[in-house]
């Protein structure tokens, strides 16, 4: 079954460029919302080029790669079924599952903006960010360790990344309010 692994290549090669416009987009979404607060014409210039960059990645980059990613991870499954059968495999799909929960609500908060609703924070969008790395963390644990229980350590691991995360952000606030140029 040579063919399995191309199929599989190509699902990890998708699943990286989707991680990799989840990744962007709310660094995007930071920059969109500080233009917002920025007086005219710059609120206008940077709005209307970050806008579209906005679109361009999530509607070329990142839906495509989710759905190419599903339909290659589908296919996996279909050549082997009892993938479904193993432990690690039902907690990585509770995993994907919270996955296109954060991506459809990323798409939430991406047509708002592109409306040019602002309704978030650039501080939350910063938090927001890290929502995807926590995700791949467990994700890459469960596929390396093929563990439903050792990838809890990974997860210990992303709470106490989560913690230094937000500890970093504080740092960077305060620093940002000292030095607004930083």
């Amino acid at each position: 079954m040579e063919y399995y692994q191309y199929i599989k290549a190509f699902h990890l090669i998708f699943v990286i460029t989707w991680f990799a416009g989840l990744f962007y987009i709310p660094r995007l979404f930071v920059y969109q919302i500080e233009a917002f607060h920025k007086p005219s014409p710059e609120k206008e210039i940077l709005g209307k080029q970050l806008k579209l960059m906005a679109k361009r990645l999530w509607f070329i980059i990142t839906w495509p790669s989710a759905i190419l990613a599903l339909v290659f991870g589908l296919a996996l499954f279909a050549i082997n079924p009892y993938l479904a059968y193993q432990p690690w495999m039902q907690v990585k799909l509770g995993f994907i599952v919270l996955l296109f929960i954060y991506h459809l609500k990323t798409h939430h908060y991406f047509k708002q903006l592109q409306n040019g609703v602002v309704n978030k924070t650039s501080s939350f969008m910063r938090i927001w960010n890290e929502g995807a790395t926590f995700i791949l963390f467990a994700v890459i644990f469960l596929v390396i360790l093929k563990s439903a229980i050792n990838w809890i350590w990974g997860v210990v691991g992303i709470f106490i990344l989560g913690v230094l995360i937000m500890l970093g952000f504080k740092v960077y606030k305060n620093i940002r309010d000292k030095n607004p140029e930083a």
